[in-house]
C-alpha cells in the first residue's frame, strides 16, 4: 500500500471518530438506538449565580469570581466566593457562588432551605424569576436584597443535540424519569434543555436526591 493511500485511510477514520464524538455522548451514527439509555445524575446543592453589579457590591470594587473547581457542564465552575442568605426567620451561611456571572442574580435553594429561611420560594425553571421570592445576600463588602430572584430549581436534564435526537425529544419538552434501587421513584415533568454547550446529565436538588437515595453519577432512565 502506498503512503498516500494509507494517509487517506487514516484521515477517514479520524474524521468518522470526530463526527461520532460531536453529535453527543450517546450517539452512534451506525445504530438505530442509543448505546446506553441511562442518564447520569448531578445532585445540586444550594447555590447563587451573581450579576456583575451584585458581585461588586458583595465583594468590593474590581471583584472577580475565583475559580475553585470545574462543574460537570462545560464552562461552569464553582468559585471560592461564599455568601450568606438571610430570610425572615433565619440565615444560611457559606453558600457557594457559581460562575461565570450572569445578567441577573439568581438564588437556588431547596424546600428544606425555605423552612430555615422562612420564605416560600416557587419551583421554577432557571431564569424564570418574575414574582419569585425576596431574599438578602450578604458578602464581605456589602449586602444585596433581591425583590425577586430566589427559586427552588425545577428538575431538568441537560442534553447535547445528538443526545436529544436519540431520546426523541427537543428543547422545552417535559419527560418522565425512572430511578432504580431500594427507594426507586418516578420523576414527572422533567424539563429537557438542549444546547451544543451541554453534557448529558439530569439535575435534582438535595431533597429530591435524598428522597430517592440518589448520589452524583447514579443513573436514571427516561420512560
Amino acid at each position: 500500500m502506498e503512503q498516500n493511500q494509507l494517509v487517506d485511510i487514516i484521515t477517514e477514520i479520524v474524521k468518522e471518530q470526530l463526527e461520532n464524538t460531536n453529535v453527543g455522548r450517546y450517539h452512534n451514527k451506525h445504530a438505530d438506538k442509543p448505546v446506553d439509555k441511562k442518564i447520569p445524575i448531578g445532585v445540586s446543592n444550594r447555590h447563587v449565580h451573581l450579576s456583575d453589579e451584585d458581585l461588586v457590591t458583595l465583594f468590593g470594587p474590581g471583584a472577580e469570581l475565583t475559580h475553585q473547581k470545574d462543574l460537570s457542564q462545560p464552562g461552569q465552575f464553582a468559585s471560592e466566593q461564599l455568601v450568606t442568605l438571610v430570610g425572615p426567620k433565619g440565615v444560611i451561611e457559606k453558600v457557594r457562588v457559581l460562575g461565570p456571572t450572569r445578567g441577573k442574580t439568581q438564588v437556588e435553594i431547596s424546600v428544606t432551605d425555605c423552612f430555615k429561611l422562612g420564605i416560600q420560594a416557587p419551583i421554577r425553571d432557571s431564569g424564570d424569576l418574575q414574582g419569585s421570592s425576596k431574599i438578602t445576600l450578604v458578602g464581605p463588602s456589602g449586602s444585596v436584597t433581591l425583590n425577586e430572584g430566589c427559586i427552588i430549581p425545577a428538575r431538568h436534564i441537560h442534553m447535547h443535540p445528538g443526545d436529544a435526537r436519540f431520546f426523541g425529544v427537543k428543547d422545552g419538552d417535559r419527560v418522565t424519569v425512572k430511578t432504580s434501587g431500594p427507594r426507586g421513584v418516578m420523576f414527572y415533568e422533567v424539563l429537557v434543555r438542549v444546547s451544543p454547550k451541554y453534557m448529558l446529565e439530569m439535575h435534582v436538588d438535595i431533597d429530591e436526591a435524598n428522597a430517592a437515595c440518589l448520589k452524583n453519577k447514579d443513573y436514571v432512565e427516561i420512560i
